[in-house]
């Protein structure tokens, strides 16, 4: 019961958050930070509520885990926010694109400013890039990095494989030398698996080659 009031409180709150566009849709004026709030105080007050540590019905640790879940969420949407515009200043290569998640950042670095065609030495041009990134990785240290590397289908699958765990293994290993703990880094190779666009095009190709970097904030 006190979770489906929390929900329906945070669904109070999202509504009043929303505002109408100039188009006459609906949007809606919660920052990233405050998602973090919002989607923190649920998960927080879910908890405190499965819980109920003092057991008096009351709803005491129903509310403390609430407010403690929105400020935890707050202050790593603050971070994310702050984190993806230093990441939008040290990250200028074309094609490099920064997305912010709410709850981590999404780096999305084609193959083609990576590496030459079936390569995984990382070119000149994009180390300065990842260098700038090591830089934003130690000045933000609580999160975890995930380096996921995504090939075409024009190979076989086994090349294809190797050849994504290869670079995104590259990738990581540049960050590493510029001062990253290895601790916090996943190397994955995707291999032609998980495709965001039609391989039947060049253009399409070339977007499914890619090293996508997820930074997620250990809280």
């Amino acid at each position: 019961m006190r979770v489906s009031l929390l929900l329906g409180a945070a669904g109070v709150m999202a509504l009043g958050a929303c505002a109408t566009n100039p188009d006459g849709t609906m949007g809606t004026t919660l920052s990233k930070t405050q998602q973090g709030a919002l989607i923190g105080a649920v998960a927080g007050g879910a908890l405190a509520a499965g819980r109920d540590d003092d057991k008096n019905n009351q709803g005491k640790d129903f509310v403390k885990g609430a407010v403690l879940g929105a400020a935890a969420g707050a202050v790593v949407g603050n971070v994310i926010e702050a984190q993806e515009k230093q990441l939008r200043q040290v990250m200028t290569s074309p094609g490099v694109q920064i997305i912010n998640r709410g709850d981590h950042l999404q780096v999305i670095m084609p193959s083609g400013l990576l590496f030459a065609s079936d390569s995984a030495a990382v070119s000149g041009q994009a180390q300065n890039d990842l260098y700038g990134l090591a830089q934003s990785l130690q000045q933000y240290p609580n999160s975890r990095v995930e380096i996921y590397g995504h090939t075409d289908s024009t190979a076989s699958d086994a090349h294809n494989l190797d050849l994504s765990q290869r670079r995104a293994q590259s990738v990581g290993g540049i960050l590493t030398a510029s001062g990253v703990s290895s601790s916090r880094l996943v190397m994955v190779g995707r291999g032609e698996t998980q495709p965001i666009a039609t391989n039947d095009t060049q253009d399409g190709r070339a977007q499914n080659r890619r090293v996508e970097i997820l930074i997620r904030p250990t809280r």
